[in-house]
């Protein structure tokens, strides 16, 4: 997960919001009064309805917020013993991760149909041939133009493999991008898709290309850290399921690339994943190692995942190109969840073609993932892009948020000749969805929580993990609830805006876009739209006064299962702006 945007809230705000709001005001407080009272982390309370007074009711009820009469606190203590063994007993089962609810999130609408789609990529072969003589002009290469070379020239997977593998090697430390390296591994799937090439068994588009997988994801005998301390040692079981489909699909896998502690950000049990373009910075997250290794030529391409921006986020600081699917079009079991209603997966490549090559790979249904829908993908150059009709907002390119990059993909996609048309999104608090994801992760890592074990993950700022989980405890069942009521109101609103327009053309952060989207499960792609001159992010105390070149991206979203159109459109702008070849200097 991505820190998520615009979530600053005044504390008038917070009162205006409701029991949501004042759930966190409440909750920091009472943190704060802990911090003071020395290191040590507070004992779990006993559930000892013995203890329970009415006075302690009134000030509980300033965390929700909501008043109620002397006599209304005495009769509800008459409950809470019965409410409080029934938590005690909840949390004795000591719930797996994997172990999803029994409510499931369906971003399609009821009433709504999407046409049958065709599992067919088609992308025509590259008009170059000719293998280069320089390892690094091969590293970067695309997917197509890679799979064309281990087909018709003397490229082998075991060469194309040695030449990723020593380029992490050479640059992996620095880029602080991988937790686990499987040379032997490699290069034996990489001999296995060359034998099988030679007796004519091709797997497809990806057969012998190496990738990186972002370390949640299940890999049998190998260790899957999920980025956490408290994990640091763990060894999966088994292959997750798009680990088992890249491998039938002839792909080979090199390593698991880093993540942010439990999804969220770049930092990892033991380090910082690097921007490529600018070292002295993050490369933002969750899916950070896969974004700095893809951006800089150490993997042909890479798997990412997203909750909350941890795609688009890191492709937008490394100038990757990212591709974050429709929810559930991709299987998620054997991944570690940490929002089962928003978790998705998706490619993290060097063009847009990459990423819905990838796309074709590990699409498809799974009856091990709850959420798992059985969609066909299919593909064109000219998918959809005859009658194609953008919309966007004009304010989110002259927002602070916004620059002359923004401005100028924008312009861009208007010289392709496509129909654009100006829309508006309705005004709703769409910021507060964020709380949803926040009690879903305390869920799934609450023992981390009970046990006090959350004080082992590296980050422990405001805003990180172990202080959110316990924050959201606050939050009341009944605004839970209603948060849930919103995101089907902003689904609502997001169907009848894109019954307008084909695709949404955005700066990455603007207009609360990524939060939306992410809720509603629309597919988005981000891509790198050029290069612009700003310090170093995330210094501290600004100490890093120097301008640095890095890139920036735009991003596409798309009607639900529409990722054909909307990457058929990217490349088209890709294409015009003209900035993806660029490689990171050092690299």
């Amino acid at each position: 997960m991505s820190k998520p945007e615009n979530t600053h809230v005044s504390r008038r705000g917070l009162l205006a919001a409701g029991a949501m709001g004042a759930t966190l005001m409440g909750s920091k407080v009472i943190a704060q009064e802990n911090k003071t009272q020395g290191d040590a982390p507070a004992e779990e309370p006993k559930m000892d309805a013995d203890a329970l007074s009415p006075k302690i009711v009134a000030c509980a009820e300033k965390l929700i917020p909501i008043e109620y009469t002397d006599a209304e606190r005495a009769q509800l203590l008459n409950g809470f013993e019965n409410q409080l063994q029934s938590i005690a007993s909840l949390r004795a089962q000591n719930f797996e991760n994997e172990l999803a609810p029994a409510l499931t999130f369906d971003p399609r609408l009821p009433g709504k149909t999407f046409a049958k789609q065709k599992n067919q990529i088609r992308i025509p072969a590259p008009y170059k041939s000719a293998l280069p003589t320089n390892s690094e002009d091969i590293a970067f290469a695309s997917l197509a133009q890679l799979g064309n070379w281990l087909r018709k020239t003397s490229l082998t997977s075991v060469q194309l493999t040695q030449i990723y593998l020593d380029r992490i090697e050479k640059y992996g430390k620095k880029l602080e991008c991988f937790v686990t390296v499987t040379p032997a591994l490699a290069l034996k799937q990489a001999a296995q898709a060359d034998l099988d090439l030679a007796a004519g068994r091709d797997h497809g588009p990806l057969h012998g290309i190496p990738y990186g997988v972002k370390d949640l994801f299940d890999t049998k005998d190998i260790l899957t850290t999920w980025g956490a301390m408290p994990y640091k040692d763990r060894v999966a079981k088994r292959d997750a399921h798009i680990v088992t489909k890249l491998h039938d699909a002839g792909a080979v896998l090199l390593g698991k690339t880093t993540c942010g502690a439990l999804a969220y950000g770049d930092i990892w049990f033991d380090g910082k994943t690097r921007n490529p373009w600018n070292l002295d910075e993050g490369s933002s997250g969750s899916s950070a190692g896969s974004a700095s290794a893809t951006a800089a030529g150490l993997v042909g391409f890479s798997i990412g995942t997203e909750t909350l921006g941890s795609i688009v986020s890191p492709s937008n600081r490394c100038g990757a190109t990212g591709l974050r699917p429709t929810f559930g079009r991709v299987s998620r079991s054997g991944a570690m969840a940490l929002c089962w209603s928003l978790d998705k997966v998706g490619a993290i490549c060097r063009s847009v073609e990459d990423t819905i090559t990838v796309l074709g790979g590990i699409n498809g249904g799974d009856l091990e993932d709850a959420s798992s829908i059985d969609m066909g993908l299919t593909y064109g150059r000219n998918l959809g892009q005859k009658d194609l009709v953008v919309g966007y907002d004009p304010a989110w390119f002259e927002g602070d948020g916004a620059n002359d990059l923004d401005r100028k993909a924008l312009k861009a996609l208007k010289k392709l000749g496509v129909k654009t048309k100006t829309i508006s999104l309705p005004e709703l608090p769409y910021g507060v969805l964020f709380l949803s994801l926040i009690a879903e992760a305390a869920a799934a890592f609450e023992e981390l929580t009970l046990s006090g074990r959350d004080d082992l993950l590296v980050w422990q700022d405001d805003n990180a993990w172990p202080n959110s989980f316990r924050q959201i405890r606050f939050l009341s069942s009944v605004d839970y609830v209603q948060l849930d009521r919103l995101r089907r109101k902003v689904m609502l609103a997001m169907d009848k805006l894109m019954d307008e327009v084909d695709v949404l053309i955005t700066p990455n952060f603007a207009a609360n876009l990524l939060t939306i989207t992410n809720y509603t499960g629309h597919p988005c792609v981000t891509l790198r739209a050029g290069f612009h001159k700003i310090p170093t992010r995330g210094a501290k105390d600004n100490a890093d006064k120097a301008l640095h070149r890095v890139p920036q991206n735009i991003s596409l979203i798309g009607r639900l299962f529409e990722e054909g159109k909307i990457c058929a459109l990217g490349r088209r702008m890709e294409a015009t702006l003209n900035a993806n070849h660029e490689r990171p200097p050092g690299f």
